[in-house]
């Protein structure tokens, strides 16, 4: 069994990997389905290992952006600053237990739902428009910020398939710009809920092999054919992927929402049947025996 569940964080990390490779944003929304449902972990651990995944692969694929220049530093400055005071608002709602395991969940099942949506939209997809396009209001770019921030330290996604439509249709960066920049803003969202979960997932820590060293191998393919693919059937397959996904938490959502109910053993249900003046009844019988006893003797 341990095996298996290895084999199959490793196929998912080297999916996540390849998808951050070649679209710079969204594969690590792929996480979290896997450490619940596949490994079995409950959210506290999940989440926390989840930012740990999606901050060591978004650190390895800011790297060819960062020397081809395709990083903004403005823009990633004014979605990036409220998105850090977002990240620690949510981890820090987690921490004191203000949010249910099962809210949990169904945060981050919207939140898939909401991704396949906005990577079908054709504005967003569109790189010869994205150029013309001119740049939104600070504010509204900040706002996004937030969102994408408490999303991050509540679901322990990075947020990269929120914050690159962000930031071609509000900073009307063009597409590569946009990617790059998101790398780097899901590492620093990432620590930074990290930091404000303050817990350390040291049980589950050996689950990183897997999930990193497959995300590395499928960066490496990615970056070999990003050249070479088309983006727009990479993005509609990955938002086949994100229903899943969505599908998969929302069930692992109401299952722990509603366990099974507990079937009473018959023991138990032997007692609940009894009266309640049964056994006291019962327990005054033999001393009322032992008095009248001796009187019938001669």
């Amino acid at each position: 069994m341990i095996t298996a569940t290895w084999g199959l964080l490793l196929a998912g990390g080297a999916l996540i990997g390849f998808l951050l490779a070649v679209l710079g944003a969204g594969g690590s929304i792929l996480l979290m389905p896997l450490l619940v449902s596949v490994a079995a972990l409950p959210t506290r651990a999940a989440v926390p290992l989840s930012l740990l995944v999606v901050t060591l692969l978004a650190l390895g694929n800011v790297g060819p952006y960062i020397r081809r220049r395709q990083v903004a530093i403005r823009p990633a400055l004014v979605l990036g600053v409220p998105a850090l005071a977002g990240s620690w608002i949510g981890g820090s709602l987690v921490k004191a237990d203000l949010i249910a395991e099962p809210v949990q969940l169904g945060i981050f099942t919207a939140a898939a739902l909401l991704a396949s949506w906005l990577l079908n939209r054709r504005a967003a997809l569109d790189p010869s428009s994205s150029n013309r396009r001119q740049a939104g209001s600070p504010l509204v770019l900040a706002g996004q910020g937030v969102l994408v921030g408490l999303l991050t330290g509540i679901a322990g996604v990075g947020g990269g398939f929120a914050i690159v439509p962000a930031l071609v249709l509000l900073a009307g960066l063009p597409m590569q710009l946009a990617s790059g920049t998101s790398l780097l803003l899901i590492a620093t969202n990432s620590l930074v809920a990290l930091a404000a979960l303050g817990h350390w997932p040291g049980p589950q820590l050996p689950l990183l092999l897997p999930l990193v060293g497959g995300g590395v191998l499928g960066a490496m393919v990615g970056q070999g054919l990003a050249p070479h693919l088309p983006e727009r059937r990479l993005r509609q397959g990955f938002s086949a992927l994100l229903i899943g996904s969505a599908l998969l938490t929302g069930v692992e959502a109401w299952r722990r929402h509603h366990p099974p109910a507990a079937v009473p053993s018959a023991a138990s249900g032997q007692r609940a049947l009894r009266p309640p003046s049964w056994s006291a009844s019962a327990n005054s019988a033999p001393s009322t025996a032992s008095v009248s006893t001796p009187s019938a003797t001669p």
